[in-house]
This record gives structure tokens, sequence and C-alpha cells, in this order.
């Protein structure tokens, strides 16, 4: 018996007796191998066959497409360019006969779909280029003592409240008595510390001397910190409280340029001032045409200088008209749209950027209630320059 793994002969026909090996199951063991290998070649086969059928059937889709390509692009050709293209696409062709051009109608162009809207915008694309227009239109004022707000409503004149350009002949008398205390109790407290170092010079030397000094020193530092505060209040006083000139005021366009008034009006009857600018060339509000009425709820803005933000935009809504006996039974427009210090003088325009009003007055203790003198008043105040 030769063993099938290490090859030896002998008498033993069980198991080796070199290697051990039975030969039973060492036979089992390489039958299974056999048949292992058998099935691999056999899915190999398949494979490749399986692999070759997929070959064959592209190749045969890439034939029946490049004969349908070509049998379009001739279809087309015959068909739609007419038989003098076909002539040219085909030199063996016969020689076509002529026949008198067709007329081809104008091409017409295709129906374009309309751009969706912006997220958040719709219809408040064309209100905001509206409003956009108006800011434009909208200054800043800078007066000796505050800010305010106007707007062109003519290439050369701005409207805005009489309280921005004039000052309240109640606030320039409480001014006056202010300045006036202030510079008394400035001069006795310079005069106390005279009298005070005149002593300090006939005393001896000593504690006392010595704690007088102290107190000498701390009082006059007092006395230079409010000396500028003081001076200050004394220059303010003085412009007020002469006759105010349209120079006086510091006129920024919605660009940051600045520019000086040259005329000024006042209305006896409401609180609106007309400035004049000759300088620049500016594209003013309009009010709306006649039939254009606001309805309660409709959106309006307000646009303005409030506490030095220049040409800021609020939103609210049109309340309705009010009557104010406080204002001599005057008719206001009446918004929840933010009004704040700053923005008097302002303009009130609605969702086509018409001008509706000339914002005027807060009620304190509200939720944001305002008030705007109507555009209309503006012009029949203003008649003779804006005409």
């Amino acid at each position: 018996m030769r063993c099938p793994k290490c090859h030896q002969e002998q008498n033993n026909t069980v198991e080796c007796d070199r290697c051990g090996v039975i030969f039973a199951r060492y036979e089992k063991i390489l039958e299974r191998q056999r048949e292992e290998e058998r099935q691999r070649q056999q899915r190999e086969g398949e494979q490749s066959a399986s692999q070759g059928g997929r070959k064959g059937l592209l190749l045969l889709a890439a034939l029946l497409l490049v004969v349908a390509v070509a049998g379009g692009t001739y279809y087309f050709t015959v068909t739609t360019m007419g038989p003098q293209v076909a002539q040219q696409a085909s030199p063996t062709a016969p020689p076509a006969a002529t026949s008198p051009p067709r007329e081809v109608p104008p091409a017409q162009p295709l129906p374009q779909a309309p751009a969706p809207a912006p997220s958040g915008v719709g219809v408040e694309v064309a209100s905001g280029n509206a409003v956009a227009r108006a800011k434009n239109a909208t200054v800043s004022i800078e007066t000796p003592w505050g800010t305010g707000s106007g707007f062109f409503v003519s290439k050369n004149y701005i409207v805005t409240n009489k309280h921005v350009v004039q000052f309240d002949e109640k606030k320039l008398s409480e001014l006056r008595e202010k300045v006036e205390k202030g510079r008394r109790f400035f001069d006795l407290e310079r005069q106390k510390i005279d009298e005070w170092k005149e002593t300090y010079r006939k005393m001896p030397k000593g504690p006392q001397r010595s704690q007088l000094a102290m107190i000498i020193e701390r009082h006059e530092e007092e006395l230079s910190k409010a000396l500028p505060l003081l001076q200050a209040e004394e220059r303010r006083l003085e412009k007020v409280d002469r006759r105010v000139q349209p120079s006086d005021f510091k006129i920024i366009l919605a660009d940051g340029t600045s520019h000086a008034g040259n005329h000024l009006l006042v209305s006896p009857t409401y609180d609106l001032a007309l400035l004049s600018l000759y300088s620049v060339q500016a594209t003013p509000l309009e009010k709306p045409p006649p039939g254009h009425g606001l309805n309660q709820g409709d959106k309006v803005y307000a646009i303005g200088s409030p506490v030095g933000l220049r040409h800021t935009v609020t939103a609210g809504i049109f309340s309705g008209y009010r009557v104010r006996k406080e204002e001599g039974g005057q008719v206001f427009l009446q918004t929840d749209a933010a009004i704040n210090p700053g923005n008097s003088g302002g303009p009130i325009v609605d969702d086509q950027g018409y001008a509706r009003g000339v914002t005027t007055l807060v009620l304190t203790n509200t939720e944001g209630i305002g008030f705007a003198i109507p555009i209309e008043k503006v012009f029949e105040e203003f008649r003779s320059s804006l005409f």
C-alpha cells in the first residue's frame, strides 16, 4: 500500500505507519476538494457565458442606436430642411427640381415662466423699492438744540416740523434760567475760593492751614470740571436766544453729504416749516393722486432719524383720522408705526411711496400711538413757494 500523502509503501492498508494519515478519511477529503473544484469551474463557465451574452446585447443595442440616429437624421433633413439641404447632404442624389422659396414665418419668442419671488418677499418687492426711493428723499436736520427729520416736497424745498427749526419759548426761558443760575453759582464759588486763599495766606503753619489747602484744591478741581459744561450751555443759549438763521441748520442727505439751508418759512397754523436748499437737485416725494385715500389697516412707513439713527424705516398701519382738540381741532393721521425722538418732521409714506403725512407727535404712556399732519396741509400752507 502506497500512502497517498507521503508516498511510503507499506503493508498496512488502514493508516500510514510513517505520517499516521487514515487512508479512508484522507480519500474523502480529496473527493470533497475535487467536487469543490468542479463546482468552481462550473460557476466560472456560467459567468463567462452570461458576460458574453450581455456584451452581445450591448453591441446589438449600439448598432440599433446608430441605425435609428442615421434614419432620424435623414428624415429630418429631407422633410424639414428641404430638398436643397438634402441634396447637399447626399452628393450622390440626383439634382432636385428648383421650386420658389417658401415664406418662413418669423420666429416667436418662447414664453418665459415668471421668476419665483424671493422667499419672504412676495409683493413686498415693489413696495420695498418705493420705500427705498422715499428714504432717499428724506433728510436729517441738525440744529443748535437737537436733531429732527424732513423730506423733499419739491426739488428745492424740504418740509419739517416747526418745533424742529424753532426753539420753544418755554424751553428757551427754562434754558436761560438754568444758565443764569449756573453762572451765579460758579461766580459765588470762585469768590469763596478767593476768600479761602486770602485766609490761607494769613494763617500760620499748622494742621488747620494744611486742611484749608486741601479744601481749596478740591473745590478748584470741581470748579474746573464744571466750567466747560457751563460754557457749552452758554454758547447754546447764545445760539437759540438770537434770531435763528437757516444757515444754522445742517441738512444731511441720504448719501451722507451735509448742506446749510438757504431760506426758512414757518406756518402760523400748523407745526410745519419749509427749508429751501438750492445746492442740490433732489427727487421729491409725491403726494397721492386724487381718489387714492387711505383706509384703516393700510400699511404705512415712518422714515426719519430717531435718536441719531439716520434714515431709519419703521412699519405700521394707518389707524384712522383723528381730530385733536388740544391742537385746535386739527385733523391728524393716526398710526402705530414707531415714531421716536428725532422722527419729527419725517414722512409717513404708503406702499407706493406716496407721502401721506408729516410726523409731528406721539402720545406718552401709550404703545406707540403717533400722529402726522396730512400732506395736503403742507401744500395749502406753502402754496406760494411750492406752486
